[in-house]
């Protein structure tokens, strides 16, 4: 009986030990193909070089790098906020701060958006940090579309870019805040709790505030940055590849030219401290579509998508995202029709 009931330990004991060398193996053989993929890249650089230089790839480059050196260091400010207020402040300071009522505090929190000079990729680990110390989602999310597009620098830009249309200015502040109540205020009537996944981080229990403050650090740049790439490249394969004669027939059709502006502003995904330069270069196009280009490029973009599909869950990207575009686009309408 001794004898039968060792074997099995002898057994296991004899796999364990097969199976540490090839797991070591495997950790030996890393360095390994590192280093083949260094010889084969030597190897192709030419191909690979020709394949760079071509017009297609450099205007791919160009953009990449441009949303990249936009974003980034709003993505740190906002990556910063966001650790500020998971560490430093007090859950009670929002129940203090926001009205106890969730259909006050959409746009009360709509309205703190002014205050945040940053832009889209700031917004959404700010947004998370909301949600996770309490504040309920619809004034988070509210936050969340609002302060891209109010804050004074956008603004000022704004004023910059359209220095004959003044009206321009006030007309995004207004179409803009009017979507981020209205979201609010839907999500507040429709969404679900199974819909929004709660932003996680990991825990910093038993370390100093300081700590605590550098490791949620950390963890945002390596979780929102790895989407922010993701967004980024989508934003320049498309911007690559698509026809600019596109753009000239579709400014002829008043409505068609704001479809076209609304999904240009989704595809380019450009940082809203810059959008308005863009959005004055395309004097082809009238006012309201250009109206429309501002309100919804700051709300949804490829690199917001995937930067809320990261944060909130794929679920709530899925239905937010469209209603999110939708109501962007017939708010701008309106809106440009009243004021421009």
């Amino acid at each position: 009986m001794a004898i039968s009931k060792a074997a099995p330990q002898g057994t296991d004991d004899h796999r364990e030990q097969q199976a540490r060398p090839q797991e070591e193996g495997r950790h030996l053989n890393s360095p390994l193909l590192l280093t083949m993929l260094m010889v084969v890249l030597v190897l192709l650089q030419s191909p690979i070089r020709r394949a760079l230089s071509a017009p297609v790839m450099q205007s791919w480059t160009t953009v990449f790098v441009a949303v990249m050196v936009q974003a980034l260091p709003f993505l740190v400010l906002g990556v910063l906020l966001s650790a500020a207020i998971a560490v430093f402040v007090p859950p009670s300071f929002f129940a203090r701060a926001l009205p106890s009522r969730p259909a006050l505090a959409v746009p009360v929190a709509s309205a703190a958006g002014a205050v945040l000079p940053g832009c889209e990729c700031a917004s959404v680990p700010v947004a998370g940090a909301l949600v996770r110390r309490g504040v309920t989602p619809a004034a988070a999310l509210a936050f969340l579309l609002s302060a891209p597009a109010i804050n004074p620098i956008v603004l000022t830009a704004t004023a910059v870019a359209f220095p004959g249309d003044p009206e321009m200015v006030l007309a995004r502040l207004v179409a803009s805040l009017l979507v981020a109540c209205a979201m609010g205020w839907l999500w507040l009537r429709l969404g679900r709790t199974d819909w929004l996944k709660p932003p996680t981080r990991p825990s910093h229990d038993g370390h100093t505030k300081g700590e605590a403050f550098w490791g949620s650090v950390r963890h945002d740049v390596m979780h929102a940055g790895g989407f922010l790439v993701v967004g980024a490249m989508a934003a320049a394969t498309l911007k690559a590849v698509a026809p600019e004669s596109w753009l000239r027939a579709a400014a002829d059709n008043p409505v068609l030219s704001v479809l076209v502006l609304a999904v240009l502003a989704v595809l380019l995904s450009i940082c809203s401290e810059a959008d308005a330069f863009v959005a004055a270069s395309l004097s082809q196009f009238s006012l309201t579509a250009r109206l429309t280009f501002l309100v919804v490029g700051p709300m949804i973009d490829l690199k917001l998508f995937a930067m809320q599909a990261g944060t909130f869950g794929r679920a709530f990207a899925l239905r937010f995202a469209p209603a999110t575009f939708a109501l962007a686009v017939g708010v701008s309408v309106l809106t440009g029709w009243v004021i421009l």
